[in-house]
């Protein structure tokens, strides 16, 4: 999903946020690279290579909505959580960045939130199916290399204010319903943040976003309890 800036800061005591001036990074359409670096390879590679072996780690990896969590202090000041969110990027974009962002760090569990950008049709119309054969795709991957798996819910919207007028609630409902059901059948973690965010309609509680589609510090403060419980549980701790 298409973010202004390139990083933002949220206060969780009230839904104030303060955006930074121009983007650190150049970008070329959401989510994109230069240089055509379609997913964006080079975004965490400095960042990458600087970190300390850690057998505890967690990423947080998705979109700007994983992003935006990663200056809020519950990933920014744990030592052992690490966010690899890029604004406006698709599942397919996540699906290649997969090995360089997640494995190749190590972590001992995966929390993976994303659609959002698949829904609004950021690189073009995809199918359902689409979507979820890249879910699985990165969980399959994340296994594969003995990580544990979190996956998220794809976080309410009523509209895109960069793609208006595709009434996305009821898609994304849909998916949401195959994400929980497929973290059901192959056990690995879910976490529904519907319940905290959603107004009845499908949007996102106005007093927990910024426009919307991405969370404020309240809508942060809101997930947290829940991303803790569901990584917790899928740790195996009580």
């Amino acid at each position: 999903m298409k973010i202004r800036t390139a990083a933002i800061a949220l206060c969780l005591c009230g839904a104030s946020v303060v955006q930074t001036a121009s983007p650190q990074y150049p970008l070329e359409p959401p989510g994109h690279g230069e240089n055509g670096d379609w997913a964006f390879l080079s975004r965490f590679r400095a960042q990458n290579a600087a970190l300390s072996a850690d057998p505890s780690r967690v990423v947080f990896f998705g979109d700007s909505i994983t992003e935006g969590w990663g200056h809020v202090p519950f990933i920014a000041e744990n030592a052992h959580y690490v966010a690899r969110g890029i604004g406006g990027q698709t599942t397919q974009q996540l699906l290649v960045r997969f090995r360089t962002d997640v494995i190749d760090l190590k972590p001992v569990l995966v929390h993976i939130m994303a659609g959002t950008n698949d829904v609004a049709g950021n690189n073009g119309p995809e199918s359902d199916t689409d979507i979820e054969e890249a879910i699985e795709s990165m969980v399959e991957l994340a296994l594969s290399h003995r990580i544990k798996v979190v996956l998220a819910s794809i976080p309410p919207a009523i509209d895109f204010s960069w793609h208006p007028g595709l009434s996305p609630a009821a898609r994304i409902r849909r998916l949401n319903s195959w994400i929980k059901s497929y973290a059901s059948r192959i056990g690995v973690g879910y976490v529904d943040y519907w319940p905290a965010l959603a107004t009845e309609e499908g949007g996102m509680k106005s007093n927990l976003s910024i426009d919307g589609v991405h969370p404020n510090g309240r809508g942060y403060k809101a997930m947290q309890p829940l991303a803790a419980a569901a990584i917790q549980a899928s740790l195996g701790k009580p």
